[in-house]
């Protein structure tokens, strides 16, 4: 079989569950030579198996990728020692120390910041896409970050931190431009119809900060007949809308592991598995 028709899994925020991921693929009897699985970014941090879970993703090779989120970020400018990363972090030590972990961090800075099929009309980011950006805008502006961090990771992750600008513009001094550009990827949940992001605010959709709304309810108008996946937001949970679906479930937090299977003739189920009492099960037909 081509691997245009093999089946396709997308996988929420494992943030470190490795457990969980393993016994999530084990229930969806995962063959990395006939399945692909893509993650929605955050592999890494608060689960205690960082290291097991960057280990066993990149040992399944071409069968498996990630787009990065804003954990997986934190961790690479950590190792980078950009003193805006913060207080010492035990599973990034472990990882940084590793007798592999230099080579684990070079897989995951190669990763990219958005992935798309335009003949399949599916794309995955981790947070969500600015609503003046349709597929194509999304990805030319997610290779401007991926270019950064080929090119001077040192610099890029020197300039990541902080909420300004709050929103993207077509001409911006470089180092905001890439920080604003990140941010919409890997932290947003709130804007408004002109792409401001409120980045303090994580709760449910139902009551957004004044002024603002979730992001996938601004979607530009081009995204119309596509699947996009995200995850980041774990108070907002396994959800669909529209054309837009959400795998966050919060494992970290004793809650699901959750997953979409895109079978070889296009039909889509969800699955999840309960990072507590370790149960699989599928959650549509």
């Amino acid at each position: 079989m081509s691997r245009e028709l093999k089946r396709q899994i997308f996988i929420g925020d494992v943030q470190g569950c490795a457990g969980p991921l393993k016994r999530l693929l084990e229930g969806l009897n995962f063959d990395p030579t006939a399945d692909s699985v893509r993650f929605a970014g955050d592999l890494v941090n608060r689960g205690g198996k960082s290291l097991k879970t960057l280990r066993f993703v990149r040992e399944l090779g071409d069968s498996a990728m990630t787009v990065l989120g804003n954990h997986d970020l934190h961790l690479l400018a950590y190792a980078h020692r950009v003193r805006r990363a913060g207080r010492r972090n035990r599973e990034f030590d472990e990882i940084i120390n590793a007798p592999d972990g230099a080579e684990l961090l070079d897989w995951l800075i190669g990763q990219p910041l958005m992935w798309k099929s335009s003949s399949r009309q599916l794309a995955m980011v981790h947070a969500g896409v600015d609503p003046r950006w349709g597929p194509k805008r999304a990805r030319k502006r997610a290779a401007e970050v991926e270019h950064a961090l080929a090119n001077d990771p040192e610099t890029f992750f020197n300039h990541m931190y902080g909420d300004r600008p709050r929103r993207w513009r077509p001409r911006q001094p470089h180092h905001s431009r890439m920080r604003t550009i990140t941010n919409v990827f890997t932290r947003m949940r709130f804007c408004d119809a002109e792409g401001r992001l409120e980045l303090l605010a994580k709760g449910v959709p139902g009551k957004p900060p004044k002024g603002f709304r979730p992001w996938f309810e601004h979607l530009h108008p081009d995204w119309k007949g596509w699947t996009l996946v995200f995850g980041h937001w774990s108070m907002l949970g396994l959800h669909r809308s529209g054309g837009v679906l959400c795998l966050d479930s919060g494992c970290v937090w004793g809650n699901d592991l959750s997953a979409l299977v895109i079978e070889p003739d296009g039909h889509q189920r969800l699955a999840a598995l309960g990072c507590s009492n370790k149960r699989f099960r599928w959650v549509e037909p």
